[in-house]
């Protein structure tokens, strides 16, 4: 899949989200979200590299958590991207892979 069609689906999952939670999204909504999604993933981090209490889950269990807060956080960023118009992939190209060509 690519990353326009996986944003558009992203985009379905958050309108039915804010809808079902009243949430008015806009500029701040996402960036905020994004933060609290980005402290959720530290926090994951923090529990499989034994830097924080582990609430009594298993390697694997954090494991798993640590990989859907990085999945939080990436379509996190493709809303925001989406919500301002970027077009991510070409941003990532001009930004990162730009240094293939020197």
């Amino acid at each position: 899949m690519d990353i326009k069609t996986l944003t558009e689906e992203v985009e379905k999952i958050s309108q039915k989200y804010t809808t079902l939670f009243k949430i008015k999204r806009d500029g701040d909504w996402y960036v905020l979200k994004l933060q609290e999604e980005l402290g959720e993933l530290i926090q994951s981090y923090l529990m499989i590299t034994e830097r924080a209490r582990t609430k009594e889950k298993s390697k694997e269990e954090m494991t798993k958590d640590f990989e859907k807060e990085l999945a939080d956080v990436f379509c996190h960023v493709l809303l925001l991207s989406k919500f301002y118009k970027i077009d991510l992939e070409k941003a990532v190209e001009e930004k990162w892979l730009s240094w293939n060509k020197k």
